[in-house]
């Protein structure tokens, strides 16, 4: 769950407290070509105030418009968007886009303090909601569960959907962190050297200070897990590429020019590895976007992890079709 939607909770959560009439849009469905995707969400309150997005801004805007009027709805419902090629247009939907929303009023917070405590621990949790009475129920998820809306029930599942350990608390570190955590990343930065880690702060990352490839292994690598080595130190970025190239994390990255990065696929041949494992490896790590800065790398690698996660995701779709 990125930093925008976690926004959108707490938001609810302090309106409900603040005596508001508040409803939660979730995106369930899309067809075609739309703004935003399965999950994404947004709150709004009586007076038209809103946070969070599910579109270009029409939507958002008719959005605010049934709330000022009272047209919401005091029961959990669905709402569909550009149903014909007209409604696209009128709401500002690509061509052929639809959308599917769920409006649900918020009376309470008792799930909303839970869903954020979880969040907060980096947990993902499954809240399943019975249409008819507006009864909830919440337990631990994968996120492999998806967004869904029956004639009876609606699923929603909150939490970071995706791991970045990032090997190195430096200053590029700081920058990645915060991008991450607003692109649905779970960041964990781990670093051992005492000098690195004394005066970490980000508020964005779990900062561990066991070495790097022990750490992998015991994190649980999965195929929503980024790896992403900063250090420029072979003795910690080597032994992690080690571990990591073998995993089945999704993207695996390391800091470093042409030349060094040739030098390092010399140094991973000497071990167990097969070179299409270290053909795995992105590096120089991050697009290639002539980047100087930490600032600027860190951008280079958020793009490519937004690159490769995306076309992981479009090529699961169609051999799901």
């Amino acid at each position: 769950m990125n930093a925008m939607d976690l926004d959108v909770l707490q938001h609810a959560h302090d309106w409900v407290t603040a005596g508001h009439t508040v409803h939660l849009v979730t995106v369930v469905q899309t067809w075609g070509s739309s703004p935003r995707q399965a999950g994404a969400m947004l709150v709004v309150r009586e007076d038209g105030r809103l946070v969070g997005s599910v579109s270009g801004g029409c939507i958002e805007d008719d959005l605010i418009r049934k709330a000022k009027h009272n047209e919401l709805g005091n029961t959990a419902a669905p709402l569909l968007y550009g149903v014909s090629q007209n409604e696209a247009a009128r709401f500002g939907l690509p061509c052929g886009g639809t959308l599917k929303l769920l409006v649900e009023p918020i009376t309470n917070t008792h799930w909303l303090d839970q869903v954020l405590a979880a969040i907060r621990d980096h947990r993902l949790v499954l809240r399943t909601l019975k249409l008819a009475d507006g009864s909830s129920q919440l337990q631990p998820t994968t996120a492999d569960q998806k967004t869904a809306l029956s004639d009876t029930h609606f699923h929603s599942v909150y939490g970071p959907h995706w791991h970045l350990l990032i090997i190195g608390a430096n200053q590029t570190a700081r920058t990645l962190c915060a991008i991450a955590n607003a692109l649905d990343f779970h960041v964990t930065v781990c670093d051992p050297r005492q000098e690195f880690f004394a005066d970490w702060d980000v508020p964005y990352a779990t900062l561990v200070t066991t070495m790097p490839d022990d750490t992998i292994v015991d994190m649980g690598v999965n195929h929503r897990t980024a790896i992403v080595a900063l250090t420029h130190d072979p003795k910690l970025d080597d032994m992690a590429l080690l571990e990591a190239l073998i995993s089945p994390a999704f993207y695996i990255g390391a800091l470093g020019s042409k030349a060094n990065q040739a030098k390092r696929r010399e140094r991973l041949k000497l071990f167990d590895l097969t070179d299409a494992d270290i053909d795995r490896l992105h590096g120089p790590v991050g697009l290639a976007i002539s980047s100087r800065t930490p600032a600027e790398i860190a951008v280079a690698i958020a793009a490519e992890l937004i690159q490769v996660r995306n076309t992981l995701a479009m090529n699961t779709q169609k051999a799901a079709v």
